[in-house]
């Protein structure tokens, strides 16, 4: 089952980043991109679309206020930047809400969801799995000054927040510094991969060396663990030591 789908954004960076994730599946058939929300709105006049990748902050006409002029509406994934749009956006029954920068991983959750919505019965087996595809393969883009970098989870070391903005450290020791904050960085990442372990830091458990007391080490980085994620992250590191 193939979704026909378009990507409606007034910033071609976003597109392109949508585009390189649909080319890594098959579920997915890309009919358009528009940076301008009316010349999409002519478009879904004369075509037929099960999925729109929709921006909410846009010139002339916004997300919500598009989906709202459609008398039957595709299915709609938003792509946003903004998190003060998500209880409104679904309350418009979208499929889901993705936050900017958008991981591969959760791009394919989203992508799960739609083809759940659109044909129930064939779900389990078109959807895609988030399986199929090796952590080493699972990248998110990260935009780096004024461009948007290709970051794989398996090169991410740890993450230290520096207030409003963001070190990722990588293997290579390349340093990127990104206007995010920790908080929303780690909830994009894979949970059975990374975990925030104090208020300044997010770690790989794949490139941790060694525990010792309240610290872990990467890399010769010494990482403080803080009492509040104590009890879990030796929970995971149990879990992880008996699975092996």
């Amino acid at each position: 089952m193939k979704l026909r789908a378009i990507i409606v954004d007034d910033e071609p960076l976003a597109i392109d980043v949508l585009k390189a994730f649909t080319e890594q599946i098959d579920t997915l058939d890309i009919k358009g991109e528009f940076t301008n929300p009316m010349e999409a709105m002519s478009y879904l006049q004369n075509n037929k679309v099960d999925l729109i990748f929709l921006d909410i902050n846009m010139p002339v006409l916004n997300g919500l206020d598009f989906v709202k002029a459609q008398e039957q509406p595709p299915l709609v994934i938003f792509t946003t930047a903004h998190r003060e749009y998500a209880l409104e956006g679904f309350e418009l029954d979208v499929c889901d809400y993705l936050l900017k920068p958008i991981s591969f991983h959760r791009f394919l959750k989203a992508v799960n969801k739609a083809i759940s919505r659109k044909s129930p019965a064939q779900a389990s087996s078109a959807s895609v799995s988030s399986n199929s595809s090796k952590n080493e393969d699972e990248y998110i883009f990260m935009k780096v000054d004024k461009k948007m970098v290709k970051v794989y989870f398996n090169d991410i070391l740890y993450i230290e927040s520096l207030k409003d903005y963001i070190k990722v450290c990588t293997k290579g020791g390349e340093k990127l510094i990104v206007h995010q904050t920790l908080t929303s960085i780690t909830e994009q990442l894979p949970s059975a991969d990374f975990m925030r372990v104090h208020r300044s830091y997010t770690v790989s458990f794949k490139h941790i060396e060694s525990i010792e007391g309240n610290f872990c080490e990467i890399e010769e980085k010494e990482i403080p663990i803080s009492r509040l994620y104590q009890t879990e992250f030796r929970q995971r590191v149990n879990k992880k030591i008996l699975s092996n």
